[in-house]
């Protein structure tokens, strides 16, 4: 294996360049609701039935780990950005093998959710059209993006921003009239005060550790966080979008998601039957709000729709850059005149297509197995992105320090504090039966990656060797 190279190089020149199509409107609602998935919406109400009140510190002990992550990858991405993002870096703080598994798990990751959110968004437009299969919309809506992706990187980014824009109304909407219910000023309401929070076996009901058991589930709604440094490659100011973006992070977490679950958790009981199947519904329907079953399931599509988009656009990027530095196919570094990845994006969606056919024929079996394959591929990245900024910071310190526009704070010790974190996390994992079968079947796709970048090698030096 390559030992890490001591300086880092810009992108290598005469090679097909992707085009600086996003606006600095686009980066911004990407960074935004790249922190606003379905989970948020619907998958919160698990994490506080098992946790109870005490998810709020979950979601807290989450949100400092992702705003760590964030800030070293944010350092990296301000200095050179690629559109193979952490990838990149590990390529060039460990060497091929590293920015080879890491990036073929995070392509991996995200053709799996392709498959996920688009069995989401069909069930729920089946649900408005009983009439019309399934099938059809989930085959509906992953057209439609792939055409919508397949355009240009403009018309992502501006599908994006209108995405974006109606989950951040939404949820601050939701934020205003849930404070005013806490505090009695809506018509028949009064102030609940912190009975809900006390109440009903306490703040942590089932101990300190369910903190950390619902961190586990908390830790892979913030996957999405570093989409914007992928896509900083393709905007028109890439060092102040990443600047931009990972300054935001704290206060982006802080009001969506501590905000919004604090009014949850504030106006009901926990152990609802209600939360737990759809909290935000609860809420809305708890202070009166007509139709906010049907309401939701709008703002929920649209989450589905956004992520969707955005899994198309990030696996692309990834199979791009991979191509680019000889770890995939060379038709994946391709781009079409307007500058499209095509090759990439569709063999990314191609993917997709057999993931979603995996959960309609086999979904207990093969693609629950998918599933797990790819459940610690957060965590995994995030480990990456630290140990990466270790040793580049260095480097960037050494040769280039007009580079360093953001800065890690207190470096090395919140990077190692940060490496400690999720090591924690990942060990916890392992106490936990679902949560211990995700860490064995992705360490296992980790290792085939790996076995993979040493054959691949192989075989690029042996050809080498031959010319």
């Amino acid at each position: 294996m390559k030992t890490a190279p001591t300086t880092i190089p810009a992108s290598p020149p005469g090679q097909a360049q992707l085009q600086a199509g996003l606006k600095n409107r686009h980066l911004s609602m990407i960074a935004i609701g790249g922190v606003i998935g379905a989970g948020l919406f619907v998958g919160s109400g698990a994490g506080i039935a098992s946790t109870g009140p005490g998810i709020l510190l979950s979601y807290a002990l989450a949100g400092v780990l992702v705003v760590m992550v964030m800030r070293m990858l944010g350092e990296m991405a301000a200095a050179d950005p690629q559109s193979g993002s952490f990838s990149a870096y590990a390529d060039r703080a460990f060497g091929r093998w590293a920015g080879f598994t890491i990036g073929w798990l995070y392509w991996f990751f995200w053709v799996v959710v392709l498959a996920v959110e688009a069995t989401a968004g069909a069930k729920i437009l089946h649900g408005w059209l009983p009439g019309v299969p399934q099938w059809a919309f989930a085959l509906l809506v992953m057209a439609l993006l792939t055409a919508t992706n397949l355009f240009s990187v403009a018309s992502y980014g501006e599908f994006e921003f209108w995405f974006a824009g109606i989950k951040v109304v939404a949820i601050a909407a939701f934020l205003v009239i849930g404070a005013l219910a806490v505090f009695g000023l809506l018509p028949g309401t009064h102030a609940v005060g912190t009975s809900n929070l006390t109440g009903h076996g306490g703040f942590l009901p089932h101990g300190v550790g369910a903190v950390f058991t619902g961190m586990l589930t908390v830790v892979f709604a913030f996957m999405g966080s570093e989409i914007v440094t992928l896509a900083a490659g393709e905007s028109e100011d890439p060092e102040r979008a990443v600047s931009k973006a990972t300054n935001s992070v704290i206060w982006r977490i802080g009001v969506f998601y501590l905000g919004s679950i604090l009014l949850v958790v504030t106006l009901l009981p926990w152990d609802s039957a209600d939360v737990k199947a759809s909290p935000y519904v609860a809420v809305l329907k708890h202070i009166g709000i007509p139709g906010a079953a049907p309401v939701m399931d709008v703002i929920v599509l649209t989450a589905v729709l956004s992520c969707l988009n955005s899994g198309m656009y990030t696996a692309s990027r990834m199979a791009f850059s991979l191509g680019r530095r000889g770890d995939a196919p060379k038709a994946f570094a391709t781009v079409t005149e307007r500058g499209v990845p095509r090759v990439a994006i569709l063999s990314s969606v191609a993917f997709g297509f057999v993931a979603v056919f995996f959960n309609y024929e086999w979904p207990d079996t093969v693609f629950q197995f998918l599933l797990n394959s790819s459940g610690a591929i957060a965590l995994f990245v995030w480990l990456v992105i630290c140990c990466s900024q270790l040793r580049l910071r260095k480097i960037l310190e050494r040769e280039s320090p007009e580079r360093l526009t953001v800065r890690m704070w207190l470096y090395p010790y919140l990077t190692w504090a940060t490496i400690g974190m999720i090591a924690f996390v990942m060990v916890y994992m392992c106490t936990d039966h679902d949560g211990r079968e995700q860490m064995i079947l992705s360490l296992a796709a980790a290792a085939v990656a790996l076995a993979a970048s040493w054959v691949v090698d192989r075989r690029r030096k042996a050809l080498a060797d031959s010319v």
